[in-house]
């Protein structure tokens, strides 16, 4: 092993948290054997289970599935296990979200047959289908599905029991997380929706970790600590079903419940572009979550307070984000730590980096996320020149590597956000650089107005070779000026009026890059790089402020 390789460990490793290291090690000695005892009945309801959010329709035909914009069919028991590649949709695969897709109810008989087909080619403790995850979605899956049509047979109640026994005894400590969030889930769903003793046990287990894992995992300002909007979308829906679930089942949502859903939801409309959809700061894409505009519709479903509307400039201070409004344009700047220590998995290497949106359309994107197999492209997604910021001698701002790995990583030093005279100032500086030669850090300053976006970025320490580079969305074109200059063509918009100069740069350059807004979906755009001269580059975005 090498010196590199025993770094990355090094500082990869000593990060986690000692209940971590013990969970891995119980993993690799925990017995297989399964408990297969009889279950008792199904709760009787005491309230109406409301509409969820319907998933995707992903179950094309019968026995043809599309995941992640793959479509492969599942016609054998061999089928159902994946290879390395393909891991990620065979977890879909298993987590049999289609039972309660938005056309689901019309194919009822195909749910019926792809269920007693899963229990016989998939026995218990066996395959991929098995891991703790995949059981913790199938369980809610399953119960959402039985409580909208009471399609559940005998035979497939029991294999729910020995499922939820199962994933009782496989809780996800090594991982914490969101992972362990969503067993959590599952138990509550299993305990309130049989009766007997061994059902209480799993809701009062899943209803204490619930209750600590929401502390745990959102922050003060509502931001899941992971920092990436698509698994706070996700978790929120999470969230929002369990206190739909409690409610039908006559049992009091605990209050701190509902007041972390208003902080999660105030969160995300800060959060969203526009369009509606969500930026692209660590692991995100499209597709996978819910839309804000689907949580909110579920939070009125559940009667829970209207949240207020984002202020034009708001300071996300615990999760490190920035949201900024001027006139025709919407920023969002990343002044944050890359997300928990023990648990940085979904980070990215994009420390202070933005997406900015003009007359409604995206103009800036981060380079989103089509993959999470290792290997060279998922290392290159997570790296800093997918991002909006500032690459120094080639290297990532935060030593992202083997797929969900992270060694050592950026911190922000300082942070200062102002408002005054219809101009916002944002700063930030980060030290993830510290570890060059030249021990440099980035400090990088946005000044937003209503005709347009200045950008100081200055590196610090030894000399470095430095680039800033800006990914375009692939609606914007852009056309080289001569000297320092680009003008971009946005729809709409006079193409003469929205330009970027800069200032301090050595040369200017319109490179092609594929922006991934959904798994399995590489979509051809544009990249602006600027080379420092020196130690500082200006950037300057002009628009019409009254277009």
């Amino acid at each position: 092993m090498s010196s590199q390789d025993l770094s990355r460990y090094f500082h990869t490793l000593r990060h986690l948290r000692a209940g971590q290291v013990v969970a891995r090690l119980r993993r690799r000695w925990q017995s297989r054997e399964v408990d297969q005892s009889p279950v008792g009945p199904r709760r009787a309801r005491s309230g109406v289970f409301e509409s969820p959010i319907p998933a995707v329709d992903s179950l094309v035909a019968p026995s043809l599935f599309r995941f992640l914009n793959l479509e492969q069919r599942c016609a054998s028991k061999e089928d159902w296990q994946g290879s390395p590649a393909d891991r990620l949709w065979h977890y879909n695969l298993h987590y049999f979200d289609y039972l309660n897709s938005r056309h689901g109810l019309g194919r009822i008989d195909w749910h019926i047959d792809l269920l007693d087909r899963w229990q016989r080619e998939n026995p218990p403790g066996d395959g991929i289908g098995w891991e703790p995850y995949p059981v913790a979605r199938r369980i809610v899956n399953w119960i959402k599905f039985d409580l909208r049509t009471g399609g559940l047979t005998g035979d497939a109640l029991h294999n729910l029991a020995i499922q939820a026994r199962w994933l009782e005894r496989r809780l996800e400590f090594h991982l914490l997380g969101n992972h362990l969030f969503a067993d959590a889930k599952a138990l509550v769903f299993a305990g309130l929706f049989f009766e007997g003793e061994e059902a209480d046990r799993w809701c009062r287990r899943g209803m204490s970790l619930v209750s600590e894992q929401l502390a745990e995992q959102v922050l003060a300002d509502g931001g899941h600590f992971e920092l990436s909007p698509m698994y706070h979308a996700a978790f929120l829906e999470d969230l929002l079903d369990l206190v739909n679930l409690l409610r039908s089942s006559g049992v009091d949502v605990p209050a701190e419940w509902t007041t972390v859903c208003g902080r999660m939801r105030a969160w995300l409309a800060a959060m969203v572009h526009p369009d509606g959809e969500i930026p692209f700061f660590n692991d995100a894409a499209f597709g996978v979550a819910p839309r804000a505009a689907e949580l909110e519709a579920y939070a009125a479903r559940l009667s829970l307070p209207l949240i207020y509307p984002p202020a034009e400039l708001t300071d996300l201070v615990d999760s490190g984000y920035v949201r900024a409004s001027a006139g025709p344009a919407f920023l969002i700047c990343d002044c944050a730590d890359i997300g928990p220590d023990y648990l940085p998995g979904h980070a990215h290497a994009d420390t202070l980096s933005f997406e900015l949106s003009l007359f409604g359309q995206r103009v800036f994107v981060n380079g989103g996320t089509s993959t999470y197999t290792e290997g060279p492209e998922r290392q290159r997604q997570r790296g800093t020149a997918a991002h909006n910021t500032v690459v120094l001698d080639g290297q990532d701002s935060s030593e992202v590597w083997g797929g969900f790995r992270v060694a050592r990583r950026a911190r922000i030093l300082d942070r200062e956000v102002h408002a005054a005279a219809a101009r916002v100032d944002i700063f930030a500086t980060h030290d993830g650089y510290r570890r060059l030669a030249g021990r440099n850090l980035h400090s990088r300053r946005w000044y937003l107005a209503m005709d347009g976006l200045v950008i100081d970025d200055e590196v610090s320490g030894g000399p470095c070779d430095a680039e800033a580079r800006f990914h375009l969305h692939p609606s914007v074109a852009a056309v080289k000026l001569p000297g320092p200059g680009v003008a971009l063509d946005l729809a709409g918009v006079d193409e003469n009026q929205l330009r970027m100069e800069f200032t301090g740069a050595e040369a200017v350059t319109v490179e092609s890059f594929n922006w991934q807004p959904e798994f399995g979906l590489p979509v051809p755009s544009r990249c602006v790089v600027a080379r420092f001269a020196r130690d500082t580059l200006r950037t300057v975005l002009s628009w019409p402020a009254n277009y």
